[in-house]
Formats: structure tokens, C-alpha cells, sequence
């Protein structure tokens, strides 16, 4: 009988050990956000928490250079952004840029250092587009960046290309002869934390414009399209979304909404407007700025679909519930907190 038992546990042993191993070992800490009872808490991992503090610091501004002196323009050629500032200025500025984007390969990777002045490397196409994009940001979006505003290094964190940007998923119709038409979801895809649920949250709401909300006060109610917006099938493409939204911040669903009624804005927490037009931000650059840029990218920096890489919650937050934890960087670069007047 002991053997017996032995044998047993020795089977059991290594089924409860892979168990076990999708767990988050204690200690795990919890911050109320709401009555008691309520389930309004955010959980938190602290080993997760001092992950991702590393990730998140900000570098330290360099010294403001002098508004003194000629101006970009009247010095360098084909300065089409930034030619208002100083000379002084805008050599901070391009030292910043290199240093956010491209630390390894310094001015070459967006300039032809025989000729600065010529547009002969789409990178530099790319980052004219890009720093009028952040400009953009920092005027239009307030109510989603607030005063804190962003950089370039808010989205590339010293690398050439930001490491959280999307793309139209490859066709994945018929993934297999047993799975058939996967309905654009029942695969484990990272995009949507590893669930089953549709693997594309993006392209209807972060580049289309498709309906979020599928709360409704009657049953089965049709859009103008025909599609039913309260169905089953809606619900699980919202629910993509929001689950991504909550992989990129490093929250639960409590961060925006309240236990009470989830569809009540009412009732909701203040993060749930400034997260309304992060959504509506991200469609805004994906559209004006990306796209727009498709054509300008070599093939091989081009997605499955031949489609541009874009923006969503991760690109900028980065499993931080504000980028960088909230450092103000945008202020240290003035020339960054505006369009520029044409």
C-alpha cells in the first residue's frame, strides 16, 4: 500500500509542479480604488513592478542650449521642422533624437553623412513625419497626455523601431484542416494576453472606427450595417480591446470601470475618459501619420499585409499605467510642445 501511495505522489508530484507554475507566487499586494466589498482593487506583483521600474526611467534632459545666434534654417539646407531654432537648439535636439532612436548607429542611421541635407535614406523621411506626429500629440491630445506631453523616446526607449507597434495579422483563415475558419480568433495570441479571443483588437478600433460599447437597453439591436452590435461575437471584440488595454497599462478592469456597472459612465473612474481619447489619439496616428507613410518603407519593414507599423496602448505605456511612470520629459524640449506654423 505504501509503494503503492509512493507511486502515486511520484505521478502527481510533476502534474501539481506544472500546475502551480501558472501562478504568481505570493507576496501579491492589492490597492483598494473603491468601497469595501466591492471588488474595486487593483493587484499588483512586486516583483513585476520593480521589472518594469526598470524599464520605465526616463534619461536626464542635457543642458538647454542658448535661443541665441542664426537660426537651423538660415544655416543648414532642407530644414523643413525645427528650422526656427537656434543653431545651438537644434544640434541638442538631433544629439536627443540619436540618443532616443538610433544610440549604435548615431547620425547615419537617418543621414547620409556626405550630405546631411539630401532625403536619400527614408528614415529620414520617416523621422521629419515623426517628430511633426509628436508635435501633434503634445498640442492636439491634451486630454490624454496632459502637461506631461511625449517624446520620441517615449515610444522608441533607444531603439530604431518602437518594440511594441502592430500589424495586420497574416491570413489565418484556415490555420489547419481540424480548425477550419478561425473567425478571426481561437489562437492564443500575445495581442490579447494569450486567450482565445479575436487576435486583431486593432484594425476595428485603432485604425477603424468601430463601435466600442455593446451594452444595450434592448435585446439584439442592429446597427446600420446589419451587424448586431449586442451579440455574443461583439462583445468578444471588445473584450479583445480592453484586455489589451490592460496588458499595456499593467491594470485590471477596476483601473477604468466600476464593479457596479461596468457600461456607466456615470459611475466610472476618471481613467475612463482619458483612456476614450487614448483610443481615439491612437486612430488619429495610425491614420494621419502611418499610413500615410506606408509607401515610403522598404518591403521588409512592412507587415504581412504589406501594411506600416503602427501604434497601439503598448507602443507608449509599455506596462506602465502612465509611460515612463509620468516623467515630464516633453518640457525639457520646447520645440516638441507645438506644430510649427507653417
Amino acid at each position: 500500500m505504501k509503494k503503492s501511495l509512493r507511486i502515486l505522489l511520484a505521478a502527481l508530484l510533476p502534474a501539481a509542479a506544472a500546475l502551480l507554475s501558472g501562478c504568481e507566487r505570493p507576496p501579491i499586494e492589492t490597492v483598494q480604488t473603491g468601497y469595501r466589498g466591492t471588488g474595486m482593487e487593483q493587484i499588483y506583483n512586486p516583483r513585476t513592478l520593480l521589472k518594469q521600474a526598470s524599464l520605465n526611467q526616463a534619461p536626464v534632459a542635457p543642458e538647454a542650449a542658448s535661443a541665441d545666434g542664426p537660426k537651423a534654417k538660415e544655416i543648414y539646407q532642407n530644414v523643413q521642422v525645427l528650422g526656427d531654432l537656434s543653431v545651438a537648439q537644434f544640434s541638442r535636439h538631433m544629439a536627443s533624437i540619436t540618443q532616443w532612436v538610433s544610440p549604435d548607429e548615431g547620425c547615419a542611421y537617418c543621414h547620409n553623412v556626405q550630405n546631411f541635407a539630401e532625403d536619400s535614406k527614408y528614415t529620414k523621411v520617416v523621422a521629419r513625419r515623426m517628430i511633426e506626429m509628436t508635435q501633434r500629440v503634445n498640442q492636439d491630445w491634451k486630454p490624454h497626455v496632459a502637461a506631461t506631453g511625449v517624446t520620441c523616446y517615449t515610444c522608441h526607449r533607444g531603439n530604431n523601431i518602437p518594440t511594441n507597434v502592430w500589424f495586420a495579422p497574416k491570413d489565418r483563415k484556415y490555420a489547419n484542416s481540424v480548425m477550419g475558419d478561425l473567425a478571426g480568433q481561437n489562437l492564443a495570441a500575445r495581442s490579447v494576453g494569450l486567450t482565445s479571443l479575436p487576435f486583431d483588437p486593432f484594425t476595428p478600433y485603432l485604425k477603424d472606427a468601430a463601435q466600442i460599447r455593446v451594452n444595450s437597453n434592448e435585446a439584439m439591436v442592429v446597427r446600420g450595417d446589419g451587424k448586431n452590435l449586442s451579440s455574443t461575437k461583439q462583445a468578444e471584440h471588445t473584450y479583445s480591446l480592453m484586455v489589451h488595454m490592460s496588458e499595456s497599462l499593467g491594470v485590471n478592469c477596476t483601473y477604468c470601470h466600476n464593479t457596479r456597472n461596468f457600461a456607466s459612465w456615470e459611475e466610472s473612474r476618471p481613467q475612463r475618459v482619458t483612456a476614450w481619447y487614448g483610443i481615439r489619439m491612437a486612430r488619429d496616428l495610425n491614420n494621419d501619420y502611418m499610413t500615410p507613410l506606408t509607401s515610403t518603407f522598404p518591403d521588409h519593414r512592412l507587415g504581412p499585409q504589406g501594411d506600416v507599423a503602427k501604434v497601439n496602448c503598448t507602443t507608449c505605456h509599455q506596462g506602465a499605467y502612465k509611460p515612463l511612470y509620468g516623467a515630464a520629459m516633453a518640457k525639457d524640449y520646447p520645440e516638441l510642445q507645438a506644430l510649427a506654423k507653417p
